[in-house]
């Protein structure tokens, strides 16, 4: 049976043991009071350190789609788990006020450049920059906010770079005009050069605003930023433990096979919450949007990958190239092949509340008990990692049980002349049923295998 997610969580660390030994074997029970202690014999096996995380399937890339401007959903290209390409067309939006704000721009720009008359204040032409210069800079503020809600990153990066080489503009003829504004009010210039150089300023503010309207009108044509499946909704599900959604909107995951898998693994519709999936409102023709909302979700599912979060206490001994078996609730009795790809460097939260780190790993193809290929798991699904961390062969070794924990120093009991003596010992690799012991033990000696925490200094062992 696959363990759960929450399982994993409150066994961070679960070291196993790889091989046991015979050697370590349970010697006679003292008498009396004592007859749960039992003595072995320090042997040899082969010891691996485990280290459990929960994990998150994770896919190589995710970007949602939203409206760039009021209106409504004139066009839906594009269907719910389809394959898109980078730059196909997905959708198109009837937005009448980005329209009208296009036409009010060409509008403005079309006065700015046909006229060079500037209305200023006939003893200070300052009062006039100093109002373009408020006017512009809200503008050119506003220009940068729009063209940042437009979701293809080509079209965004141009009318970004299109905004600065405007405001670059702008601000080479405000230091014209005052320049000239300076000349004109020291009576070194003359009055035309000072309306010259302020119309300058005013046509790069309305070139700014027009090229703003173009990219707006221009970006209602939404087209996918990356090659990947559709899914309506939010990101959200790219990453979220609703198993029902995820495997019903991914490629080769019908609501059949979801829901049969769901029931398979024992998981509520809602991801084994108990509630029901939040509703997502997929976007149909017709329906109005509104600037910056969530349309849909293009996901990248080409390369999947785990994230698992590993406790502060066993981070130093996670490192790349680390392998690991992975098990999902979802699929039962499957494993899946795992390998640390990197770790970061800082820290997180952990779901305990103490601080944790994230683990990076690549995700090969699982197996069933069978042999038989698992199924793919699915971006968001909980996960289990049991990363080997360290791995001791033919090592010296005694059962995890005989070691009593004093402060900081690991100890055994000793049997010497059948007498407890107490024997501090280094450990290396620990593993849920035996440990390595590098310093303090050699081969044959007897310990304390059962009841080391009820021995005391010179007790008499059987």
């Amino acid at each position: 049976m696959a363990r759960s997610y929450d399982d994993a969580v409150s066994r961070v660390r679960r070291p196993l043991l790889a091989v046991p030994v015979a050697a370590l074997l349970l010697g006679g029970c003292a008498g009396g009071g004592d007859h749960d202690i039992a003595l072995g014999q320090v042997g040899r096996a082969d010891v691996n350190e485990i280290v459990e995380a929960p994990a998150t399937v994770v896919a190589r890339a995710s970007a949602s789609v939203t409206s760039p401007a009021n209106g409504t959903i004139a066009r839906l290209a594009v269907k719910e788990g389809q394959q898109v390409k980078a730059g196909q067309l997905l959708l198109e939006i009837d937005s009448p006020q980005a329209q009208e704000q296009l036409a009010q721009a060409e509008q403005a720009h079309d006065a700015a450049m046909s006229s060079a008359d500037v209305s200023v204040p006939p003893a200070d032409l300052s009062q006039t920059q100093e109002a373009t210069d408020r006017a512009a800079t809200a503008a050119f503020a506003q220009a940068r906010r729009a063209a940042e809600q437009i979701p293809d990153k080509a079209t965004r990066a141009a009318l970004l770079a299109q905004v600065g080489q405007s405001q670059a503009a702008y601000a080479a003829a405000r230091a014209n005009a005052n320049d000239a504004i300076r000349r004109f009010n020291a009576g070194l210039g003359s009055i035309s050069a000072a309306l010259g150089s302020l119309s300058a300023a005013q046509r790069a503010q309305t070139e700014a605003a027009l090229l703003l309207a173009q990219g707006t009108v221009d970006a209602l044509s939404i087209r996918s930023p990356i090659s990947g499946t559709v899914s309506f909704g939010s990101a959200s599900g790219a990453g979220s433990n609703s198993l029902s959604g995820l495997l019903g909107s991914l490629p080769g995951g019908s609501q059949a096979e979801a829901s049969q898998l769901l029931e398979e693994s024992g998981q509520a519709q809602a991801g084994g919450s108990g509630e029901a999936p939040p509703a997502r409102n997929a976007p149909a023709e017709g329906m109005p949007v509104s600037t910056g909302e969530t349309l849909l979700t293009i996901i990248d599912v080409s390369d999947l990958s785990l994230a698992a979060e590993v406790d502060e206490t066993d981070i130093l001994l996670v490192k790349p190239g680390i392998t690991a078996d992975v098990e999902f609730d979802a699929v039962p009795g499957a494993s899946y092949p795992a390998e640390v790809q990197s770790v970061d460097l800082g820290p997180t939260t952990s779901s305990r509340g103490g601080v944790s780190y994230v683990v990076h790993l690549s995700l090969g193809t699982g197996s069933t008990p069978d042999g038989e290929p698992a199924p793919e798991p699915r971006p968001g699904m909980s996960a289990v990692a049991d990363l080997l961390v360290r791995t001791a062969h033919n090592a010296v070794s005694v059962p995890s049980s005989a070691v009593v924990r004093d402060g900081s120093v690991d100890t055994v009991w000793l049997a010497t002349n059948g007498r407890a003596e107490r024997r501090e010992v280094k450990l290396g690799a620990q593993g849920e049923d035996v440990v390595q012991v590098l310093e303090g033990l050699e081969i044959g000696d007897q310990v304390v295998v059962r009841g080391a925490d009820r021995v005391s200094a010179g007790q008499s062992l059987p």
